[in-house]
């Protein structure tokens, strides 16, 4: 797209621009633009996943499956009533996944403890890419270890990704220091997830319209981080973008160095993904990560999406809880819980 820029920008460069501009957080030029610290805006309740939306229509993505497991791709406008904190609302717009661009951004853990997994990870990638990008769909690729590094910017093309993706490795090696002069200062520096979630979503995706996602590939571990993971799930929230996280271990490395034989970062993902809508796929040797990603590329390919207005115009941001029951039984949404009502270019 016009205008849009690739860069690189480590989080030691974060650091200098987050002093020299009062704390403002900024990854890659973008439409929308983001300046927020971390302690400006109280996370949401533990218990409430929810979205902030700036107009008057509210669109939900989600998903419907049986209790077992398997999704259900055929079903209508019909077959859903809606709920807006307790009261019917009129669903105005439906529609299934198969028109709708999708922007997705993949994020892959390069840190130590993924070492040994970079290169499944760029094979199963690219075939990803290869089978799930459309003409009218784009995607960016970013690493994420002691820097956050964007790879390759918004394209739909699956080459020019694969090509992103051959610059993926290792940056090995234990923890840094952070030597900025920003709170957090001598907090050992080796997996920036929460940093790289937040300004995926602040920078790459908030001024996008139409399904957006993001992939993370990593065993949840989070060292040194500036941002916590509730901003993290705050800002994917804003953005209305759902995460999907592939929680994947390589249990030599924590046999050896971690005492164990896993990370402990699955809850964090699990509350990512199931806050923004999304859910944590596992992989293990009977679960490979090709099999995660035929399985994300099957659930990309039926959704849903629905609007409303809602009943109560108030812009008075307050949160509203939102309910999608389906009338068939035995089936389950998977959708995000509500939003707040906030007024035109509220943050």
């Amino acid at each position: 797209m016009v205008g849009r820029l690739l860069r690189k920008v480590t989080l030691a460069g974060l650091a200098c621009f987050l002093v020299s501009v009062g704390m403002s957080a900024w990854f890659v030029p973008a439409r929308a633009q983001s300046s927020q610290s971390p302690q400006q805006n109280p996370s949401p309740p533990d218990d409430q996943t929810v979205i902030r939306v700036d107009v008057d229509l509210v669109n939900i993505l989600f998903s419907v499956r049986t209790k077992k497991g398997q999704l259900i791709p055929n079903l209508n406008k019909e077959d859903f009533d809606l709920y807006e904190d307790g009261k019917k609302q009129e669903i105005q717009r439906f529609s299934r996944e198969t028109d709708i661009p999708l922007t997705l951004g993949l994020l892959i853990d390069i840190s130590a403890s993924q070492e040994n997994l970079i290169d499944i990870e760029r094979n199963a990638a690219s075939s990803f890419f290869a089978s799930v990008i459309r003409p009218k769909d784009e995607a960016f690729l970013i690493s994420f270890g002691k820097s956050t590094d964007l790879l390759q910017d918004y394209t739909n093309s699956p080459r020019l990704l694969m090509a992103g993706l051959k610059d993926l490795h290792a940056d090995g090696g234990g923890p840094i220091m952070n030597p900025g002069a920003v709170p957090g200062i001598g907090k050992p520096k080796g997996t920036l997830l929460f940093d790289a979630v937040y300004l995926a979503a602040t920078e790459k995706l908030r001024g996008e319209v139409g399904r957006k996602a993001l992939v993370l590939i990593t065993d949840g571990e989070d060292q040194g981080s500036y941002y916590t993971v509730k901003n993290a799930i705050e800002q994917a929230q804003k953005a209305d973008t759902i995460v999907y996280s592939f929680y994947y271990v390589d249990p030599y490395f924590y046999s050896r160095y971690g005492g164990g034989f896993g990370g402990g970062g699955e809850g964090d993902l699990r509350k990512m993904s199931s806050e923004t809508g999304g859910h944590v796929f596992t992989v293990d040797r009977k679960h490979t990560l090709q099999d995660v990603f035929k399985e994300l590329q099957e659930e990309l390919r039926n959704q849903y999406t629905l609007g409303y207005t809602p009943s109560n115009t108030a812009r008075d941001g307050s949160y509203r809880k939102i309910e999608i029951k389906v009338k068939q039984p035995d089936m389950v949404v998977q959708a995000r819980k509500g939003y707040y009502a906030t007024k035109a270019g509220a943050q």
